[in-house]
């Protein structure tokens, strides 16, 4: 009920508002028309189509892609062997999705098993962007 009355007052209230415009607007539109006459002349210029750049494909930065070596307890989630960082990241998700440790509820979080919990150093839920902080400190 509260709605549809303050819905019936807006209205009301736009109304006079757009009176006092249109009484401003035929007085400032008569000086103005001369004016605006010449510039339509001009409008139908054509543009020309921007030049297309050429671009190369997007090279990975290397400081992404050095092999590094997970620590004991990383290792125990992603491998032991040396890989980069992307490929770390990638096999994280990996486990957290195959054991379903994104919380169903705020899915920003991922609630850590026992292997996880030595990686997020002893910490229960972490946020997905905590997560690779807590990560970097076991690559070397």
């Amino acid at each position: 009920m509260a709605t549809a009355k303050k819905a019936a007052k807006k209205p009301a209230a736009k109304k006079p508002a757009a009176k006092k415009a249109a009484a401003k607007k035929p007085a400032a539109k008569k000086p103005a028309a001369k004016k605006a006459a010449p510039a339509k002349k001009a409008a139908p210029a054509k543009k020309k189509p921007a030049a297309k750049k050429t671009t190369a494909k997007r090279k990975p930065n290397a400081a992404f892609m050095k092999a590094m070596t997970p620590s004991a307890a990383l290792a125990a989630v992603v491998g032991s062997s040396p890989m980069p960082r992307t490929e770390v990241t990638k096999k994280i998700w990996d486990y957290i999705k195959k054991n379903k440790l994104q919380d169903p509820v705020n899915r920003r979080n991922i609630n850590a098993d026992d292997k996880l919990k030595a990686v997020f150093g002893g910490k229960g839920k972490v946020s997905m962007f905590e997560m690779t902080k807590l990560v970097s400190n076991h690559l070397k």
